[in-house]
This record gives C-alpha cells, sequence and structure tokens, in this order.
C-alpha cells in the first residue's frame, strides 16, 4: 500500500499544481514532478543512480521529437499568416458556410479526421487550430475542442501505428490484430455520438447546438461509418479514409445547408463569395495539400518511402566511452544507445518525424511560391524560434518524468498503479481498462507509447482474471486515443501553437470531463462486445 500511495504521489501533486487557483505553470511544475520522482526512485525504491542518470539523459533528448514537430507546425502556421493564405482560407470557409458549427465541424472533425489518419503525433491540432482561429474563434475554446475531437480517430492514426507498433511486442496474430482493431473501433463509433457535441460545446452553445444537430449527426457519421467499415478488413487505414470521405460529405452538406440552422445574413457575404477564386483557394490550400500527400505518400509503407525514411542500417557509429555509443543510421536516424553503460537508449528519427518533413519542406517550397520577401522569412523562423523556448523546457520536464515513472521494470511506479488496480477491480477489470490506458497517454504523450507500456499489462490481467483478450486490449486501444485530451505533451502543443500561456492546468480541468464519459462509454460497450 505504500509502495502505492507514493508511486501516485507525483501525479497527484502534479494536478493539484497545475490545476489549483492561480495554477503553477507547467515550466515549472513539471521539472518540479520529475525531480520529486527522481528523489523518491532514489530513496523509496532504491533504483540505480546510474539508471536514473540515464533516464534523464534519455528523457531530455526525447523533448527534441515534440519541440521539433511544434516548431515545424509553428513554422507552416506563421508562413500561412504572413503570406495572406489563411486569410483567403478562411475567406473560403465563410463562403462555404457562413455557420460557425458547419466550420467547426467540416476543420476541427472532418479535416482532422483525416490528418490524424495520415500522420498522428499532435499533427490534426497543430494544422486544424490555427485555421479556426483565423477564422475568428477564440484560442483558448479551439484548443479544447481540438483536444478533444481528435480522440475518435487515434487508435488508427499514422496509418494505424498505436494498432500494429502499439501492440506488437506481445506476440499477437494478424488475425488478433484486425479483432482488436474492429472491437475498438465499434466503441470509438459509439462514442462518436457524444463526443463531437462535447467539443463544440467549448465554443459554441448548447441552442446553436440543438438548432444545427442534424449537421453535426450526418457530419459526424460520414467519417465514423467508414472509419467502421473499413476496419473490419483493416486496422491501418479506417481514419485516413473516413476522414477524407467524411470532410468531402461534410462540405457538400454545408453548400448545400443540409441540417444547418439559418444564419443572419450580413453586408459582406456576396463580397467575400466574390473576391475568392479558385485560383487563390487552390495555391492557399497548396501548402496544406502538399503537406497531405507527403504525409501519406511517407506514412504507406506498400509505397516503400516509408521504409527509406525509417531505414536503420548504420552509416557510422562512434563509442562516447562512459556515456554511451551514438550511431547515425542511411536514414538520418540519430541513435544515442548504452546510455552510461545501461540498457536506456533514444532514437530521432530526423526524416521520419513530421518536422522537417513535411512542415519545414513545405515551408521552404511555399517561400517562392507565395514570393516572401526576406524580411517576412525572417520574421517567420524569429517567431517561431521565440514561441518555443518555454515549451522546449516545459516537455524536457514532462519527458524526464516519464521517463522516471517508467524506470524500474516491475518495481516502477507505473506498473505499480496498473497492478493495483487490477488487483482492486478483479473480473470488474474491463470497466477501469479504458481509463488505464488514458493514463499511459497522459504521461508519454502517445496512444501508440501508452500500448506499448500497458499492452502487457492489458493482456496479463485478461489472462489472469479471465476476459477476453481482445476486448482488454481494445479497451487499452480506446483509453490511449481518449487520453489524448488531457495528454500534456498534446496541451502544451497546441497552446504554444495558438500563443496560448499557462493554461495548462485549465484545460486539463475541462477536457477531463469528456475523458471521463468517454471511459464510461467504452465500459458499458465492453458489455456488448
Amino acid at each position: 500500500m505504500t509502495s502505492l500511495i507514493l508511486a501516485m504521489m507525483p501525479i497527484i501533486v502534479l494536478i493539484w499544481m497545475m490545476t489549483k487557483k492561480n495554477g503553477v505553470p507547467s515550466y515549472i511544475a513539471l521539472p518540479l514532478t520529475a525531480l520529486f520522482v527522481a528523489a523518491l526512485q532514489i530513496f523509496y525504491f532504491q533504483t540505480d543512480l546510474t539508471l536514473i542518470w540515464a533516464n534523464v539523459v534519455a528523457g531530455s533528448l526525447s523533448a527534441i521529437t515534440p519541440i521539433s514537430i511544434i516548431a515545424g507546425a509553428i513554422l507552416m502556421n506563421r508562413m500561412m499568416c504572413l503570406s495572406g493564405a489563411e486569410n483567403t482560407i478562411s475567406r473560403w470557409l465563410e463562403g462555404i458556410s457562413r455557420n460557425k458549427v458547419a466550420q467547426l465541424m467540416i476543420i476541427g472533425w472532418a479535416f482532422a479526421f483525416m490528418i490524424e489518419g495520415a500522420s498522428g503525433f499532435g499533427t490534426p491540432a497543430a494544422i486544424a487550430a490555427p485555421i479556426l482561429v483565423g477564422l475568428g474563434f477564440p484560442p483558448l475554446q479551439v484548443a479544447m475542442l481540438a483536444l478533444v475531437m481528435n480522440s475518435v480517430p487515434v487508435s488508427f492514426g499514422a496509418v494505424g501505428t498505436p494498432t500494429w507498433f502499439g501492440f506488437s511486442n506481445l506476440g499477437l496474430s494478424d488475425s488478433a490484430l484486425l479483432e482488436i482493431g474492429q472491437q475498438t473501433a465499434m466503441i470509438h463509433f459509439v462514442a462518436a455520438f457524444v463526443i463531437p457535441v462535447l467539443a463544440l460545446r467549448f465554443v459554441t452553445s448548447w441552442t446553436e447546438i440543438r438548432r444545427n444537430y442534424v449537421f453535426i449527426l450526418l457530419s459526424t457519421l460520414s467519417c465514423t461509418i467508414p472509419y467502421f467499415l473499413f476496419a473490419q478488413w483493416n486496422y491501418e487505414f479506417p481514419a485516413l479514409v473516413g476522414g477524407a470521405i467524411g470532410m468531402t460529405i461534410s462540405i457538400g452538406l454545408a453548400k448545400l445547408n443540409i441540417g444547418l440552422g439559418k444564419v443572419a445574413a450580413s453586408a459582406d457575404d456576396s463580397t467575400s463569395k466574390q473576391t475568392v477564386s479558385r485560383g487563390e483557394i487552390f495555391k492557399a490550400m497548396t501548402p496544406t495539400i502538399l503537406l497531405i500527400v507527403i504525409l501519406i505518400v511517407t506514412r504507406i509503407k506498400q509505397l516503400g518511402i516509408k521504409s527509406m525514411l525509417t531505414d536503420a542500417t548504420e552509416a557510422f557509429s562512434v563509442s562516447l566511452g562512459g556515456f554511451g555509443d551514438f550511431s547515425v543510421s542511411q536514414a538520418l536516424i540519430f541513435k544515442l544507445s548504452n546510455i552510461l553503460g545501461t540498457n536506456v537508449a533514444w532514437a530521432y528519427k530526423a526524416l521520419y518525424v513530421p518536422a522537417l518533413v513535411p512542415f519545414l519542406l513545405v515551408v521552404l517550397i511555399s517561400i517562392p511560391l507565395f514570393k516572401l520577401k526576406g524580411s517576412m522569412v525572417k520574421q517567420v523562423f524569429t517567431e517561431t524560434g521565440s514561441r518555443i523556448k518555454m515549451p522546449f523546457i516545459t516537455l524536457i520536464g514532462a519527458l524526464i518524468m516519464v521517463k522516471l515513472m517508467m524506470a524500474g521494470g516491475e518495481n516502477s511506479p507505473i506498473l505499480i498503479i496498473g497492478m493495483a488496480f487490477s488487483d482492486l477491480m478483479g473480473t470488474n477489470w474491463q470497466f477501469a481498462a479504458a481509463y488505464l490506458g488514458a493514463l499511459g497517454a497522459f504521461f508519454s504523450g502517445s496512444a501508440t507509447v501508452s500500448n506499448l507500456t500497458f499492452g502487457g499489462i492489458q493482456q496479463t490481467i485478461a489472462t489472469t482474471v479471465g476476459l477476453p483478450e481482445t476486448t482488454i486490449l481494445a479497451l487499452q486501444s480506446v483509453g490511449g486515443a481518449m487520453g489524448n485530451m488531457v495528454c500534456i505533451n498534446n496541451i502544451i502543443a497546441v497552446s504554444t501553437i495558438l500563443g496560448i500561456s499557462n493554461k495548462e492546468g485549465y484545460i486539463i480541468k475541462r477536457t477531463v470531463i469528456p475523458m471521463i464519459i468517454y471511459g464510461l462509454i467504452a465500459a458499458v460497450m465492453s458489455t456488448f462486445i
């Protein structure tokens, strides 16, 4: 019991610091929590000091992945803004429909759904949220909407990575993986009747939601029906296909004003529609289209480019003595292994992490496309640099904390928490399984990492208490996806991109409610599967 209480203390303290009145900023709270976990590991769990330092090094280096993605997303956002492309897209979307709910569903739901299917890595919020802010929606409310909306497609995000890679260490057959995907899609499908509505409530009123509910329902189903159907025979493309079909249908419904409440006419309606030509729209959308195409082409393994970008064949290596071994692969995967003589390692896939490719690449292509002057280009990079300073510190604290919470094997704080919950619940574990997955995403910032971390525990619990293995793993997958709503890394990322400061605790307090509801839906659904 003492071990459980102490293992949970860092989580409790972190949540208290970030959500209390006049909450502690994340760039202070997270490094302090990491220090707290380190102290517990040293003085209570008696973890080897070298192992702790190795995890501190790995955690610090791991921050390069999310911060490079955030930097890339901000870079593209600033380029789109300063080039005038963002304004053109905003006017075009207003031309499709001036109805705010339609705009939120097309961009915040369907478009983000498709991007998640192609890329993951928090990219949907990074691309969709700035467009919504450009349409005049308040940044803080948009951040919360984006986090909650980006949950349903996540289990099949980045061409199914959380499913096929997240459970890759469990020795499952392809048919078992497919069954997990089918059950996961079913739970998400049912939850989607509720989640978009809860997300919209952050930005608009219940009155507006009721007036436009038919459109909301049709837009939701236009993504989730093909998503569910595709998952019956494939666990890689459901989100990508569902999002693409859903966005096309949602735009068509909005143009025909199907299921939408009337919007009062304004004097600039005809002007906005006349001033945005097809040529202007295509030019303004070119960076986004290029981004999506590159993401899809580099994520579908059958095309062969993915294997090129993730080729781990060593190009050269060098020993850094007691510090570890550094190597670079042919695909520019930078790896530091045997850190401080331990089995702790770190790697950065420079060409596969969506930072250099596609974000920086698209920005460099867009500079001559939009004929940006040198001063504007300098402003794009300067503003990006100034925005990522504090988030970098925050992410280093977060990832050191994550590494230390997972250090210690079977005696790691995170595994102690997981096993204690399973002992407490017994055969009722299916009602809590999704929340363990969410806890993993909260810490690690990734549904894939949550599945890798807790998949084994969930599998063991299912076998021990006699519950269906595929159902429990499906609940883990759903949990990792719904955990995106409260995931620290994602909150930091979307807040940074939208220029929101010190609101992480405020956001968590509000997004945790739809996450809890999501978990309840998953628990109920598990009794019918």
